[in-house]
């Protein structure tokens, strides 16, 4: 059986609107099937409800469905909650209304999205019922804002918006950037590390490794896997020295060890905060490292929701050499899936997984998050190797990541002296 595409390499379309206004109907239309619960009463859909398709020829999406924006009491307010925490995960969105029925909630929408720069596309569903009203789409004409009207209980209109996605997919997401092949190449050959511990269960491999392998296949690269204690007699068969040597940041120091110095090293997750989000701005937050002194506080953000284990990274190992290298006591708080704290100020530090089961949008928004609060953001990878003290040697295969760590140690021999 073949395996999914990832969520993460999905794009994600948002479906945005009032209670009732079809917006379960339409993912129904769209998908052919039943995925979610259709009622005349309003507020059936309470959490945000999750469908992957293929969508051709643009190929796999994943839509969201989301609960009432202007749901209401106690309850309604959580919904709506979850409800906005989708714009943060969103490549398209849609706002979905009906004849008569725009105003204030679907202005709000409309100025969520094109604030956070995210295509949108205004949906008037029910038109079997009724029309929009011409100075709106007079509006939405002059301002270029795609308009489709559909019918979706009847399936009228369901092309035209599938026609819409196309036009309003990001070119780069519909390019597929490479995830390390580009420093490889075709022909050549990466070698990839892959301790086999409690976090990659008998017959697995983690996602990043998988993606890895993967995106080397499809450039045309070659790719030898071996585990840490490997790697040197590996590399001692080999007729001519691999392109890059990629590994688990866990054990840097032995792969370190064990590379030359003319072949280039990197780790998984250091990849993956280039390919997921923006390397040189999470290189830029390790050097917050140099200003924590005992008690400040750390967030530590997971983007899946995995049980963790007895020596697990982001919880005993990162804390264990962050703190090593403080010479003092951290308070960490750690939080997992898209839980995000909105209170950021409180922390010196977020510590941020490599993001492989999300978008990049995503890990996008929560960089953006932390630059507006004024703190620091930086990645696994990148903090281990900073605590371990080899970031010039791992950040070599990324010139523009490179440069910002040289600047910022030129700054600090300045200074010194």
């Amino acid at each position: 059986m073949p395996q999914k595409t990832p969520k993460g390499f999905r794009l994600h379309i948002g479906l945005f609107g009032r209670r009732n206004v079809g917006k379960s109907s339409l993912l129904n239309a769209m998908t052919r099937q039943q995925v979610s619960i259709v009622s005349e009463f309003a507020g059936t859909t309470t959490d945000p409800v999750e469908k992957p398709m293929e969508l051709l020829p643009l190929g796999p999406v994943l839509f969201i469905d989301t609960a009432g924006i202007d749901d209401v009491g106690a309850l309604g307010e959580l919904r709506v909650a979850k409800t906005r925490q989708v714009f943060d995960r969103t490549d398209i969105g849609v706002i979905i209304t009906e004849p008569g029925e725009w105003g204030e909630f679907e202005e709000q929408m409309l100025a969520e999205l094109r604030g956070r720069e995210i295509p949108a596309i205004v949906v008037f569903n029910k038109v079997d019922l009724g029309s929009p009203r011409p100075d709106l789409l007079d509006r939405f004409a002059a301002e270029k804002m795609p308009v489709v009207r559909t019918a979706a209980t009847l399936g009228q209109g369901i092309l035209d918006l599938r026609q819409a996605f196309l036009d309003a997919a990001p070119e780069d997401l519909i390019s597929n950037p490479t995830i390390l092949a580009d420093l490889v190449g075709p022909g050549e050959m990466a070698v990839l590390v892959v301790p086999v511990d409690k976090e990659a269960p008998k017959g697995r491999l983690i996602l990043p490794q998988v993606n890895s392998i993967r995106d080397l296949l499809d450039n045309d690269s070659y790719c030898l896997i071996v585990k840490e204690r490997e790697l040197r007699a590996a590399l001692g068969r080999l007729n001519r020295p691999p392109k890059l040597v990629v590994t688990d940041s866990q054990v840097f120091l032995k792969v370190a060890a064990d590379t030359p110095p003319e072949i280039p090293l990197t780790s998984f997750s250091i990849i993956f905060a280039r390919f997921r989000g923006d390397l040189p701005e999470q290189v830029r937050g390790a050097l917050a490292v140099e200003t924590l002194k005992s008690g400040d506080r750390v967030l530590v953000a997971e983007a899946c929701s995995h049980h963790p284990i007895a020596d697990d990274i982001g919880r005993v190992k990162i804390p264990r050499w962050l703190q090593q290298y403080v010479g003092g006591k951290l308070e960490f708080d750690t939080v997992q899936g898209h839980d995000f704290p909105a209170d950021l100020f409180r922390y010196k530090l977020v510590i941020h997984c490599g993001a492989c089961m999300w978008n990049r949008r995503e890990m996008l928004t929560r960089l953006l998050k932390c630059r507006q609060a004024g703190v620091p953001i930086t990645n696994y990878g990148v903090v281990i190797a900073y605590s371990l003290g080899i970031m010039e040697r791992v950040l070599e295969p990324f010139p523009a990541a490179l440069e910002v760590w040289r600047e910022a140690q030129t700054r600090l021999t300045t200074r010194l002296t």
